[in-house]
Formats: C-alpha cells, structure tokens, sequence
C-alpha cells in the first residue's frame, strides 16, 4: 500500500463549507452551548434581559457575517470588558436598577444604554474603515499595548468591589462556586466540550448547592409568571438627556475591544489557513481583513444596542472550539446564530437563568473579572512592552491609578470635572483614566524623549 493511500483523512470545514444537516445542527448547537455561559451572565451582571441578550447574540452574529461577505467566522457574544461603564451608566442614571437584588431586568437603566452601544458601534466602524483606507500603524501608536491594556486591567480590577458585594449575600456559596469554576476551568482542559464550560458547570454545581443547603436563596416565583414565548425589546432613548454621557462613556471601551478582536482574527487566520493547508487548498488570510472586522463588530453593535442585547465582541472561547473541532463554516455560525434566537424568545428558559442567586453570580464574577484584568496584564507581556522604560511606566501607571483608585475612591466613581451635556456630574473614571493614558502618550509622540538626548532603555527579558 502506496504512502499516499496511508495518510489519514483530514477533516475539517473551512468558512464557505457546509456540513451535512446533522453536523450543521450539531456544530451550530455546541456552538452556542460554548457562548452560552458568558453571554447570559453579562446580562444578569447588567440587569440586561437574559431572552432579549440571546436574540440579539443571534441576530447580531448573523448580520456581521453577512457585512464581513461570509469571509470571517466569528461568534458574537457578550462583552465582559462593558460591564463597568454600564453598571456605572446605569447607576447614576437610572439608580433604581442596583438597588433592589431581586430586579433581574432594568429597562429604564438598559434604554440609556443602549445609545452608548450604538456610539460603540459607530467608533468600531469609523476605525474599521480607517485602518481600511491607511493600514493599521497609526492606530497602534495612538493605542499601543501598554494603553489598551492597562485599559483592560483597570476594567476587571476596577469591578472587584461590586464581585465582592454579590457574593457577600452568601459566601460559603460564593466560595463554593468560584472553586469549583477554577477548578473546572483548569483540570478539564482538553476535555473536549466539557473543557470549553467551567463556567457553566460552575454556575450549575453553585445553583444546585445553594438550592440543598440554602433553600432561602432560590425564589422560583418567575418561573410559573413568565410566558412561554415573549419577545421582550426595548427601543435605545436617544431624547434622554443623559444619553451624550452614555454615548461617549461607554464608546471608548473600544480602546480594550478593538486590539482584543484584532487578536482573534489573528490568531483565527493562523488556524484556518494550517487546515487549508492540510486539506490541500489554498489559504485564505483572514487577517487581512482587520479593518472589515471591525467594521462587522460595529454592525453587531447597532444590532443589539437597537433591541436591547448587551454590548457585543467576538467570542475567543468560540474561537478555541473552532480550532479544536477544525470547524471554521460559515453557515455553522449562522446555524448557531438562529438557534440562540430560538433560545431567546422562550420566556421560561429566561425565568430559569433568572432563578440563580446573587452569591452564585458573585463567585463566578470574582473569576471572571480578575481573568479580565489579567488578560490586560498578559496583552503587555505578549506585546513585550518595555516596562524598564519610563514612558511606557509613566502612561501604564496613570491609567491604573486613576481608573482603579477613581473607581473606588470617587464618590459614584466620578472624577469631579463635570462637563456640560457630556458629563454633567463629572467623568467616569474608566473613561478619564482611559483619555488620560492617551493623552500622556500623545505628549510622548509630539516631544519624543530623543529630542532632547535621551536614549531608550534597554528591555530585560528575564
């Protein structure tokens, strides 16, 4: 038997293929089920609706598939790097939302927002469109690594409080949640299916503990009211007059988003072009549709800031099971896509998601927002950001001590430089710390340290 007739099928489905009925439905299905945990648990941090938050995953995915002409295979979910600036938003806007643990949807707080998101969306297309029409250096310079992700870290870091508040309503449940997530998250992987959902396995072992031992915790009243289907959307308030401080505080969190998806594409190029390689086609390079990319995150943008979906970003864990499954297809995506719609308009499905107790949230927040912030942390490193140099420390330590100490040291997290129609009460500080990082780094590109003599310093690799 010749070499060739022993080599092992490859197999695998680039973005144009199409799977038979069944692993279309299947693939679709493991896709969502891997978006799934994050997704729903930005909305219930947010006081977002869980049903509405899943309909606009699935609409928003499709649509940018389609302004990205099917070339670009992304999941869209929930953002996690939002949920300052919103909770923020809504609580000096709309103050009702937080203030009474058992309101699990806020629409007044959500209205508001919802313009926000649209700015987003407008910021990520007009950047898209840019780094389309000049290429994408200028962009690194006026955000390099050491802004975006200090950015990114101020974002985590800066919500432990509000982690910590969660889970102060029962912290043995608490505990018990957020052990046995980080435990999940780090000895399942590669596990298959199972390795992509600790934290849906988390928020599962931490609902079923509580429902045992502290049956007070649970309230399953929602169930039994709520509709079997509903479709529940809100229209965004743009004659509100705080939505010009809504728009621009939560557009410039797409300092951290924009590197964050441009990553993605990156490292999605990589895989799909080794499985064309593998099957024998030729490659495709995804990666050179960055500023398309951003251009279709915009467009999921405007899809869930109109009905009232949480701000959008695609989704790395999706991507990861791509790479494992070596399923990149297009009408995959669209698949998954369309059955989260299905999801979203099942009114009990939503009352159950709602049912779980604010310690269990609190322990899976802990996790995930420390993970945020040291995702910040690991963008300088994996950038290699020159951290014995005194620009960078200078730009890098602004942020961080303005938006973390801001955050929690600022009454209601404002910096008390109130601008008219903007920011009537003062800035938030997410939002000061992030134009204060590019401003320092501004005055560094303007008056570079060389002009006057000064050489860089060398960077240690320890």
């Amino acid at each position: 038997m010749s070499a060739k007739a022993d080599k092992p099928k490859i197999m695998g489905y680039m973005p144009q293929d199409v799977p038979p009925v069944g692993a279309l439905i299947s693939l679709g299905f493991q896709q969502v089920l891997t978006m799934f945990p994050a997704t729903v648990l930005v909305a219930i941090l947010t006081k977002f609706d869980v049903g509405m938050t899943l309909f606009a995953s699935g609409i928003g995915t499709i649509v940018a598939l389609f302004v990205s002409g099917r070339r670009i295979p992304l999941y869209y979910g929930s953002s996690f790097s939002y949920i300052t600036v919103v909770v923020t938003t809504m609580g000096l806007y709309a103050k009702d939302c937080f203030s009474d643990p058992t309101t699990f949807y806020c629409p007044e707080g959500v209205r508001i927002v919802q313009v926000g998101i649209m700015g987003t969306a407008i910021v990520e297309i007009l950047v898209g469109l840019l780094i389309m029409a000049i290429g994408k250096e200028l962009l690194d310079k006026v955000l390099p690594p050491v802004i975006t992700g200090s950015v990114a870290i101020v974002i985590g870091i800066a919500l432990a409080g509000t982690a910590l508040s969660m889970a102060s309503a029962n912290w043995v449940v608490a505990f018990i949640t957020l052990i046995v997530t980080i435990a999940l998250s780090v000895y399942l992987q590669g596990k298959g299916l199972l390795g992509m959902l600790p934290v849906l396995l988390g928020a599962i072992v931490g609902y079923i503990f509580a429902a045992i031992f502290y049956p007070d915790l649970m309230n399953y009243a929602p169930i039994a009211d709520a509709p079997w289907i509903r479709f529940n959307f809100t229209f965004p308030a743009f004659t509100d007059p705080n939505a010009w401080a809504a728009i621009t505080g939560i557009a410039l969190i797409a300092i951290a988003t924009i590197p964050e998806s441009t990553a993605h594409l990156y490292q999605m190029s990589l895989y799909i072009d080794q499985l064309a390689k593998d099957l024998g086609r030729k490659p495709i390079e995804i990666k050179r549709l960055i500023g398309l990319n951003l251009v279709a995150d915009g467009a999921d943008d405007l899809v869930v800031g109109f009905l009232g979906g949480c701000a959008g970003t695609n989704y790395g864990e999706n991507n990861s099971l791509m790479a494992i499954t070596r399923c990149y297809s297009i009408p995959v995506l669209m698949c998954a896509g369309g059955i989260a719609i299905l999801l979203g308009l099942i009114g009990k499905f939503a009352a159950v998601v709602n049912t779980l107790p604010v310690a269990v949230t609190g322990g899976l927040a802990i996790y995930l927002f420390g993970v945020i912030g040291m995702q910040g942390i690991a963008l300088i490193q994996s950038e290699r950001v020159n951290l014995f140099e005194p620009r960078q420390l200078a730009v890098g330590a602004t942020i961080l001590v303005a938006g973390i100490g801001g955050a929690m040291g600022l009454k209601d997290g404002l910096f008390p430089f109130p601008i008219p129609v903007i920011f009537p009460s003062g800035i938030p500080a997410i939002v000061f710390a992030a134009l204060l990082g590019i401003l320092v780094n501004l005055v560094f590109l303007l008056l570079p340290p060389r002009l006057f003599g000064v050489q860089d310093r060398e960077n240690i690799n320890l």
